[in-house]
């Protein structure tokens, strides 16, 4: 591991066009539960499937159904940044890291200061009104009884991409950051869930780095693996930086 560490200290020194794509691994470490791990969201036993609750056939058709689920499960108000969000900030002031591109919707990134985050699913953090359009904090939606509803008496949704949705245009900016990026950092994701899984399959650069617990389908094409959790990897960086 220790020489794992050292090559990838060594390619985040050498790069200056670095593209970081992260998964709910990403933010396991500050409390919040994954989709498909052990004991992941996906894994816990409700009356329908968890990917039910969280579609836009729910939301559209029971509300109340869709907001109970989604207000126990995706409130992160209270929920802080991990020395991943941190790092990833730093690179970001050292003009090494030119974007974040995430699939998580619990806006950990931008607390820990991050600038240019790209979020593929959308965010707990934008919502609007679906009648007016109007925007309401994520503080109203989740504070709200019951179904959020706007002074106009529309219902307010979250911007997040419900399941049987398509990607918002974040999704053709990272395909251009990826495309682009001189070295290209995975982490905390399965590389599983498509269509953003097959963003990898765009880079063209010249260093691929996969860091994940598991293994995942596009290891055996990276220029370096590291099976480990984001927290000793990024911890042991911040070490040798300060050495």
């Amino acid at each position: 591991m220790n020489d794992n560490i050292k090559k990838l200290k060594e390619i985040i020194k050498n790069s200056n066009n670095i593209v970081f794509f992260g998964g709910a691994g990403v933010s396991t470490e500050s409390g919040l539960r994954d989709f498909k791990g052990d004991n992941g969201l996906y894994k816990q036993k409700y009356d329908k499937p968890a990917e039910y609750y969280l579609s836009a056939k729910c939301f559209y058709s029971d509300p109340k159904m869709f907001y109970n689920f989604y207000k126990t499960n995706m409130n992160t108000l209270n929920v802080k940044p991990n020395i991943t969000h941190y790092y990833l900030t730093e690179l970001e002031k050292q003009g090494k890291l030119k974007t974040i591109i995430t699939q998580n919707i619990d806006g950990l990134h931008q607390k820990a200061g991050s600038k240019n985050v790209l979020e593929v699913h959308g965010t707990t953090y934008k919502n609007y009104c679906i009648k007016c359009g109007k925007e309401y904090s994520a503080e109203f939606v989740f504070n709200s009884n019951g179904i959020p509803k706007c002074e106009c008496g529309g219902i307010i949704r979250p911007n997040v991409v419900l399941y049987g949705e398509m990607l918002p245009e974040e999704y053709s900016l990272a395909v251009s950051y990826i495309y682009k990026a001189e070295t290209l950092i995975v982490a905390g994701t399965s590389l599983t869930v498509e269509p953003a899984c097959s963003l990898v399959k765009l880079f063209n650069g010249k260093n691929l780095i996969i860091i994940n617990k598991d293994s995942t389908p596009y290891d055996n094409l990276a220029t370096l693996v590291i099976h480990d959790s984001l927290k000793n990897v990024i911890g042991k960086l911040f070490k040798k930086n300060d050495n």
